[in-house]
């Protein structure tokens, strides 16, 4: 199996993120990378590929070019207005104050474009997302060959929506990587999100269309961020009607009820029959992850991997989350080798 990463994503690390009424050090930080590279060579897994150029032009088939060139700019607009610290925005277009025009000062943009101010912007932040979506497009290449590709994703990307950034996310990696599969020639892709958080991003991005299922597995939105999306009646619009799927699961879901929803979600994606499986694989369903409430131990992530090698589908694993640190890697490749071991 190839991994596609880059170095370049050292370049987004803020210095703190408000969590508990505090700032603090961000819980999405670079040694999470570190501590998976460090996993897939112990494990064997030593084939490591640098991303292709940044397409723009894909990517524009996700995220609209207003959102992209605000990401482009937001940094050097941010210091312009002699502003000294990170950026994170001040004020939002809450009810009733929403009429869709885009504020010409920083502070007004940076809250049209956020969901939530945990995730600042800072010099780094452009270049490190193009380079985690040139990760995941790059993967995406690789699967056509090799069925099976990792796409070494920081900054993640599960929840940047149409025009939208926050949870840590700016572009949406794995949404790309299913519409790059689709933009070569696949008639239909399946997404499943396994990550603890809910990916409204991606729902919104095909939550209207039918060429990609869309399931989510997660915390319940009455209790876990994003709050605001994932709920089971959230099924879809138009052509997407029946095609977004979620799960939602109360604080303390233990591995079988989680699993339970899995296989529920694999039978789903059997009979729609895609082309490809993108795996916005996040591992903060793990017991131990500090801003997550499932209760997945180690040896679960090699069970549910296993699961997912034997719907023997052409796969693309693209990373989102998972914030218990010194576990991580071992989390990540334990889902990995559960996936290879199914053929053995």
């Amino acid at each position: 199996m190839k991994t596609v990463s880059s170095e370049q994503h050292r370049l987004h690390f803020p210095k703190g993120e408000l969590y508990g009424g505090e700032l603090v050090r961000p819980f999405e930080c670079p040694e999470r990378w570190d501590y998976i590279v460090e996993q897939l060579r112990s494990r064997g897994y030593t084939e490591f590929l640098d991303p292709e150029d940044f397409d723009i032009e894909l990517v524009q088939r996700v995220h609209t070019p207003d959102f992209l060139e605000f990401l482009a700019t937001a940094w050097d607009d941010w210091k312009k207005e002699g502003m000294n610290g990170e950026a994170i925005p001040t004020c939002f277009p809450a009810r009733r104050m929403h009429n869709d025009r885009v504020p010409n000062h920083i502070d007004g943009k940076l809250g049209y474009y956020s969901m939530a101010i945990e995730t600042a912007i800072m010099s780094g932040t452009w270049t490190a997302a193009q380079s985690a979506a040139a990760c995941a497009t790059t993967a995406q290449k690789l699967v056509s060959n090799d069925r099976v590709a990792f796409a070494l994703c920081r900054p993640p990307g599960h929840h940047a929506g149409i025009n939208m950034y926050g949870g840590y996310c700016f572009m949406n990696n794995a949404a790309i990587a299913a519409q790059g599969f689709l933009n070569d020639g696949a008639r239909r892709v399946a997404l499943l999100d396994v990550d603890f958080h809910h990916g409204n991003g991606s729902q919104d991005i095909f939550y209207q269309r039918n060429d990609v299922l869309y399931l989510s597995l997660h915390g319940q939105p009455e209790d876990a961020f994003p709050h605001f999306l994932g709920y089971t009646d959230e099924t879809g619009e138009s052509a997407g009607e029946g095609f977004n799927v979620n799960y939602p699961m109360p604080p303390g879901t233990e591995f079988d009820v989680w699993f339970t929803a899995m296989n529920d979600a694999c039978r789903r994606i059997q009979e729609y029959s895609p082309d490809a499986l993108v795996v916005s694989l996040g591992v903060d369903t793990f017991k131990d992850d500090p801003i997550s409430f499932f209760k997945l131990a180690s040896e679960d992530f090699t069970r549910y991997g296993e699961t997912l090698g034997r719907l023997n589908i052409p796969t693309l694993f693209v990373m989102e989350g998972g914030y218990a640190v010194s576990e991580i890697g071992v989390n990540t490749v334990n889902v990995l080798d559960g996936f290879f071991s199914s053929f053995n």
